[in-house]
């Protein structure tokens, strides 16, 4: 299993939002590329980056930030937010960014994933935000008629290396992840998922862990490791 900490882009800075709204942004460092080096020092091997400003957008916009945390560490990267064409897909990877994530594109867009997938084999991941079970679009801004495993499915053999899976409702409020949905949705795929959303403390790892059978192979981590109450030492000794 592995664990992706997560830096959350906005204005340049690294934040963590409440739910996915913007205006509750708590910020924890006005130079993310310092961030990113402490999670490397920490013993981590993957980034997950999100460019916040960009997913409302539907374009990059914190370029600038995630082109200095790629000179600054030699981590594995994904990155989404405003992804929404096959030239910026081109762009991010060429830029160094190892994996590209789909999100809106993947509800608005399919075909793009599946170009995106023959052109750039194993870099495509496919993030599914969803609420209530409901696949939400546009930074979360808005909530779509289409069932998140439904979505899930329909990529099953596009080439995704990963679904990533974000409750809305769990992401950024310290109240525990949504394991049950998130298994029952990687019991029914082939591709890898990662879980998104909601971990709190390490419980909630050692809980993920215990469901890796199900298909859950990842852990994306924001909040917790920035306000210490998991530490980066004690997330990956539960995994082990």
């Amino acid at each position: 299993m592995i664990i992706y900490p997560a830096i959350d882009l906005k204005d340049g800075k690294c934040v963590r939002l409440l739910r996915g709204e913007m205006d509750k942004a708590t910020v924890f460092s006005d130079k993310p590329y310092e961030q990113a080096k402490h999670f490397e020092e920490a013993g981590f091997h993957w980034l997950h980056l999100v460019d916040l400003n960009g997913a409302f957008e539907g374009k990059p916009v914190n370029a600038k930030a995630v082109s200095a945390i790629l000179s600054s560490v030699n981590m594995l990267t994904q990155l989404g937010g405003g992804i929404r064409d096959i030239e910026t897909i081109a762009a991010w990877l060429e830029a160094g960014i190892n994996r590209v994530i789909l999100g809106t594109s993947a509800v608005k867009n399919p075909n793009l994933v599946m170009q995106a997938c023959r052109a750039f084999p194993d870099q495509i991941v496919v993030g599914i935000d969803a609420k209530e079970g409901m696949v939400a679009t546009d930074g979360w801004a808005k909530v779509s008629n289409i069932a998140a495993a439904d979505l899930a499915l329909k990529f099953e053999d596009a080439g995704v290396s990963a679904i990533i899976y974000t409750d809305i409702g769990r992401d950024g409020a310290m109240q525990g992840p949504n394991i049950e949905e998130t298994a029952r949705l990687a019991e029914r795929l082939s591709t890898p998922v990662i879980l998104s959303g909601g971990i709190s403390k390490l419980d909630d790892v050692k809980a993920v862990k215990e469901a890796q059978s199900s298909g859950i192979e990842g852990i994306v981590i924001g909040r917790a490791l920035y306000d210490g109450s998991i530490t980066p030492q004690d997330a990956m000794k539960a995994i082990r």
